[in-house]
């Protein structure tokens, strides 16, 4: 049975594919109980392999070792259900060999698999959702824009996730630089899928990017209705508010939505932490202290979760606020972690050893004034690595050009401003700084 968004399964219970299709499209809207949708659909037809091979794709996507652990066990249900239902169909083998993938650690192969299963059947929009949302995990841009780019045109227009797919390929247009292609894809994926929070929010990018302040701020404030019924996205959409009234000068602003938007309940997902720490760190570099009790709230969750988040990403995002609040020798031994997780054979590991390591550590040395011990223009042009988007890493550029101006490295500050500039440029928090500076 093929349900609407063109996953194929080998249950064939009507009941229980429409919920799967809920599921599917609770995620590609960016809408909150997916999860239990999938749970629906599990209890009309406990076998619905797809049901359980999704519920462990979501475990990985949240990078959290305990949910790491969920998604293994999902996985083993997946491989039981197959056995169950004496085969599977080939969407199903390839959501499950992806998760296989995945729970190894291997980001990027679950994401290969998934696109090679793409190259047969281009209409299964959830195999697309998934390799694009592992690869912007991984920093594999280009990965995201040609798995796009080709399904875009292959794609059967009537597929429930056609919309949706537009905005995923606008976002990596974006990422890639084709601001106006960006633009354009964006907008028309919002005429066809009104609710796809990506598609608004690779708009929003493009705004950023241009820095066009005036302009992003109007975007997300006429589109309110559409993100704020987005899941734990609706914070990161808030703090693209905060960062276009941090453009404009308006740090009152930047702390209001900061208290009220951004800055909740922070021990969930690393991404509403990552949204936190590196805003207040934006403010500390713009020379605007943001308090110490923002920073100490910061630092306690940082304290509790560090060493759980399985992206090298989201560890350098609780590092800045740890380093935010001087607790400088918890830093340091944060950044040592970081350099031991290099030493196992995972994607992440791969990150850490080529540019999260020395990044902490060059981030730790600076704040206690041992000087520029770090190529910074070397991390700057490897952060990609990193993963996630051009504005969320624009806080450790930003870093690392002050790491340089500091230590009156001319020529490390223009190869990093250099890195920046290919994405964005000069913007008021880094004229200002910079002026300062001089």
């Amino acid at each position: 049975m093929i349900d609407a968004f063109g996953s194929e399964h080998a249950v064939a219970q009507p009941a229980a594919t429409a919920a799967f299709a809920n599921a599917v499209h609770a995620l590609a809207s960016h809408r909150p109980h997916a999860c239990a949708h999938l749970e629906d659909a599990l209890q009309v037809a406990p076998t619905l392999t797809a049901a359980h091979a999704l519920s462990g794709m979501a475990g990985v996507l949240l990078a959290g070792r305990a949910s790491l652990d969920e998604a293994a066990t999902r996985l083993q249900r997946a491989r039981l259900s197959i056995d169950r239902n004496d085969g599977a169909t080939a969407f199903e083998r390839a959501l499950v060999n992806a998760l296989d993938n995945a729970v190894a650690g291997r980001l990027r192969a679950a994401a290969d698999v998934l696109d090679d299963f793409l190259y047969r059947e281009p209409n299964a929009f959830l195999a697309a959702k998934l390799s694009h949302a592992l690869r912007f995990m991984t920093g594999d841009v280009d990965g995201m824009v040609s798995l796009t780019a080709r399904l875009s045109s292959e794609c059967e227009r009537s597929n429930a996730g056609y919309g949706y797919l537009l905005g995923c390929h606008a976002f990596g247009l974006e990422e890639i630089g084709r601001l106006n292609e960006a633009e354009r894809v964006g907008r028309a994926a919002l005429e066809i899928a009104p609710d796809d929070a990506w598609g608004l929010h690779a708009v929003a990018h493009v705004f950023e990017t241009r820095n066009q302040v005036a302009e992003g701020s109007g975007w997300l404030e006429a589109h309110r209705g559409v993100w704020t019924r987005c899941n734990n996205l609706s914070r990161h959409f808030s703090w693209h508010l905060a960062l276009f009234a941090l453009g404009r000068g308006d740090h009152e602003s930047v702390l209001d939505i900061y208290d009220r938007e951004v800055a909740g309940d922070l021990d969930g997902d690393f991404r509403d932490f990552a949204n936190a720490a590196s805003m207040l760190w934006r403010l500390r570099q713009a020379g605007i202290d943001p308090g110490e009790t923002r920073w100490a709230a910061l630092s306690e969750v940082a304290e509790r979760h560090a060493r759980n988040t399985t992206l090298v990403f989201g560890q350098l995002h609780f590092l800045l606020a740890l380093i935010g609040a001087g607790r400088l020798d918890e830093a340091a031994d944060l950044a040592d972690f970081i350099h031991e997780s290099g030493r196992s054979t995972t994607d992440q590991a791969n990150v850490s050893r080529n540019v999260g390591a020395e990044l902490a550590s060059a981030l730790v040395q600076a704040e206690r004034g041992a000087g520029l011990q770090a190529p910074v223009g070397f991390l700057a042009r490897r952060l990609h690595r990193l993963g996630g988007s051009h504005a969320q890493r624009d806080v450790f550029l930003q870093a690392l050009a002050r790491m340089a101006q500091e230590a009156g490295d001319a020529v490390g500050l223009r190869q990093v401003l250099a890195v920046r500039r290919r994405h964005k440029a000069d913007d008021r928090p880094v004229t200002e700084w910079l002026a300062r500076s001089n």
